[in-house]
């Protein structure tokens, strides 16, 4: 069982930054495929970006250049720094994580045995 426990939401101005952090309890954090979902309001969840164990990364189109996941697997965490915040980034933020060292791309919400409860993100 593994749980995960986020931070670091808030509300911003738009073209501002956040870094959202997820605190893992896991002995084998490290062979996992790691993962940030966001669900806005009347939306689908959909993946954010990915980081395998041994660090590959993904994005989604609509963050790729502004976004970047990392991970510090001595202290079993996962990040998403977020810069050039726009309004449409507006939604709950949610940590991930599924038993394997690669991420099927792209990410299904579906694939993850895993969640956080979620940090609001709000840009206005």
């Amino acid at each position: 069982q593994v749980q995960l426990v986020e931070s670091g939401g808030g509300s911003v101005q738009a073209g501002g930054s956040l870094r959202l952090s997820c605190i893992a309890s896991a002995s084998t954090y490290g062979t996992y495929c790691m993962a940030w979902f966001r669900q806005a309001p009347g939306k689908e969840r959909e993946g954010v970006a990915t980081i395998e164990s041994g660090g590959t990364t993904s994005y989604a189109d609509s963050v790729k250049g502004r976004f970047t996941i990392s991970k510090d697997n001595a202290i079993k965490t996962l990040y998403l720094r977020m810069n050039s915040l726009k309004p449409e980034d507006t939604a709950m933020y949610y940590c991930a994580a599924r038993e394997g060292r690669w991420c099927a791309l792209p990410p299904s919400e579906a694939d993850f045995q895993y969640w956080g409860q979620g940090t609001q993100v709000t840009v206005s």
